[in-house]
């Protein structure tokens, strides 16, 4: 069974490009729009890993993080920054948001498929754990 990944973009040709990239590698991909969306996809779905991006349309993704991580049954979901926000201590900010990871846009093929492997592979014993 491939692992679940949702990711939390408002624009529409980066989703189509991280999506590709995800699926092509076997990745089942979810999909949300805005902050809010994601967190309710997030709820119902539960997610192995989720994707967000921080400047989003209506909460922004660091808020959406602190939503999910605020939840007992969805705080174990590794949740990586993906934005174009990348200036000095924007990664910084992103984790201290609570984010487990961060990347920047644009993001290259090979490091989001890494990060997303190595993410993946820590949050197992999470679930196995049955805090899914």
């Amino acid at each position: 069974m491939s692992a679940k990944i949702l990711y939390v973009e408002d624009n529409p040709q980066n989703m189509r490009l991280v999506r590709k990239i995800l699926m092509s590698a076997g990745y089942q991909v979810l999909e949300a729009a805005d902050g809010l969306t994601g967190v309710a996809v997030a709820a119902r779905e539960q997610p192995d890993l989720i994707l967000m991006d921080v400047n989003l349309p209506d909460i922004n993704g660091l808020e959406a993080t602190a939503r999910l991580k605020a939840s007992p049954q969805l705080a174990w979901i590794p949740i990586i920054a993906l934005t174009a926000n990348a200036m000095h201590g924007d990664r910084e900010y992103c984790l201290a948001a609570g984010c487990d990871g961060y990347l920047a846009k644009p993001v290259m093929k090979n490091e989001l498929l890494s990060t997303v492997a190595l993410f993946l592979s820590q949050a197992s014993p999470y679930a196995e754990a049955g805090y899914r």
